[in-house]
């Protein structure tokens, strides 16, 4: 039987291209986003959790009612849940407190014990959910940390499917790719592989405002200046992972929360993609980075869309969030009308 598979792991990777048409128009390139949506887990997660959690089955290291235990922003956790629950394992996870309840609701369904830390403290500190996660992987018998910010597996996971598949897909024509920065895995795993085909193609990492990773990639220091809360989840960081390889990167550029979610609300309403807020982010990092480099027509452009947007209804899609964080300008033209509800009595 064709397209029938022994369980949902089978499901990942191979996610298809889809041209941009509309937000990109004034883009003489042509534009494919890669949607991540297409994973069962959906998003681009899928690949690292599953390459990381079989990599410890091989080398014997989860066994029998083994423990997985990792620090998520939501999607990485989403995915690891989702493999323990195939595999047997039991799943333990550390969230920041910017995490949705509705994300945390469905790590809960997928039968993950969820750990709750404060956002704004250092990395170092014993609050933060880096350290809470390696703490719980310490004091848990039988368990491994998944620790996608520093584990070489992380790239390798997209050095092995997202690469060849972007090559594939736009048979080797590729001359731009852009991802967003949160581990860096996405990006330097497609990126090595992408740039040992064709050592000329631009990759291009977006970071947010409020991360340290564009100016350290700029002058090799960490300016903790750059360091302030920012609402797009699963981007930009306030340490330096060592799974962002930072030679494979061409160029950083940094999006703001504002001008990412009008984009990730552009994109639904213009090309009937409905994706997360890194969606919206990593399209604008395009459109500013259109306005300082020449685009042709002869360029092939990929974005990366990580996740889907269903995650973000009360948050990006949702008037009422985007009221309160002053985002009232609704993308680059005024769709009011378009977002007006309508009660009928």
């Amino acid at each position: 039987m064709s397209n029938v598979y022994d369980n949902i792991l089978g499901l990942i990777g191979h996610t298809p291209m889809v041209k941009l048409n509309t937000v990109t128009k004034d883009i003489p390139a042509t534009v494919y986003a890669k949607l991540e949506s297409y994973n069962p887990g959906h998003s681009t997660k899928d690949r690292i959790a599953l390459h990381i959690i079989e990599n410890a089955e091989k080398k014997g290291l989860l066994k029998e009612d083994s423990v997985v235990v990792e620090t998520t922003s939501g999607n990485t956790g989403f995915s690891i849940a989702m493999v323990c629950i195939i595999k047997g394992y039991k799943c333990i996870l550390a969230v920041s407190d910017k995490t949705k309840p509705e994300k945390i609701a469905y790590l809960k369904a997928l039968g993950a014990t969820v750990y709750i830390c404060p956002a704004n403290v250092p990395a170092d500190d014993p609050r933060s959910y880096y350290e809470v996660a390696k703490r719980i992987a310490l004091e848990t018998p039988n368990s491994i940390y998944i620790n996608q910010y520093f584990n070489e597996l992380n790239i390798d996971a997209h050095y092995q499917s997202t690469g060849p598949e972007i090559w594939e897909q736009t048979e080797g024509k590729i001359t731009h790719l852009f991802a967003c920065t949160g581990t860096g895995g996405t990006l330097s795993g497609s990126a090595k592989f992408l740039k040992e085909k064709n050592p000329d193609i631009k990759i291009i990492g977006i970071d947010a405002d409020g991360s340290i990773l564009k100016s350290y990639h700029e002058t090799g220091e960490i300016h903790k200046e750059d360091v302030h809360p920012y609402q797009i989840e699963g981007m930009g960081k306030n340490l330096i992972p060592s799974a962002l390889l930072f030679d494979k990167v061409d160029e950083f550029v940094r999006v703001n929360d504002e001008m990412a979610a009008y984009r990730t609300r552009e994109i639904a309403l213009k090309e009937a993609i409905m994706g997360g807020y890194t969606t919206g982010a990593v399209t604008q990092g395009l459109i500013q980075y259109a306005q300082s480099h020449e685009l042709t027509e002869n360029d092939v452009v990929v974005l990366i869309y990580p996740d889907h947007g269903s995650r973000y209804i009360t948050k990006v899609y949702s008037d009422k969030w985007m009221a309160e964080q002053g985002f009232v300008n609704n993308c680059v033209h005024n769709y009011d009308e378009v977002f007006k509800t309508e009660f009928i009595k």
